[in-house]
């Protein structure tokens, strides 16, 4: 039985229409109407909230559809990638924020008779570490996100 076919049964058998169901998951009717005739399919919190409601287990519901296996199987990738693209991006603006103070402190020098130092490896190259390093991976994260 295809997940459609079996949230429909589920709903008659507790006697709910569409809009009862739709106010107890907190969507509109139209999302259930889509999702009973297979248009659509509904985020994983969703099925868990169904899963609940009909007294079901979840491997139930996504065992029935092998696309909405899929679906789940693909959204779940999808949360993993934002917390190291979050990660690569802080990087980066890191590496902006030492290259934007270090050409303000070099402005300083030209205008003002302030002696600081800002040599080292980190101050001279530590910018463009962060910067190149955290823009190729987070453009590969994005790269692989894509593919799958």
């Amino acid at each position: 039985m295809i997940f459609a076919e079996k949230l429909k049964k589920e709903r008659k058998e507790k006697g709910w229409s569409q809009e009862e169901l739709a106010e107890k998951l907190y969507v509109s009717r139209q999302s259930v109407s889509k999702w009973e005739n297979g248009q659509n399919y509904p985020s994983i919190e969703i099925i868990i909230k169904l899963s609940d409601l009909f007294g079901v287990t979840i491997d139930e519901l996504l065992r029935s559809d092998g696309e909405l296996t899929e679906k789940v199987i693909k959204d779940s990738r999808q949360l993993a990638y934002p917390r190291m693209k979050v990660f690569f991006e802080i990087l980066f603006l890191v590496g902006l924020a030492m290259l934007l103070i270090k050409l303000g402190i070099l402005g300083l020098k030209n205008f003002t008779d302030m002696e600081i130092a800002l040599s080292g490896f980190i101050w001279n190259f530590g910018p463009l570490v962060l910067m190149v390093g955290g823009g190729i991976a987070s453009d590969a994260l994005k790269k692989k996100y894509k593919k799958e």
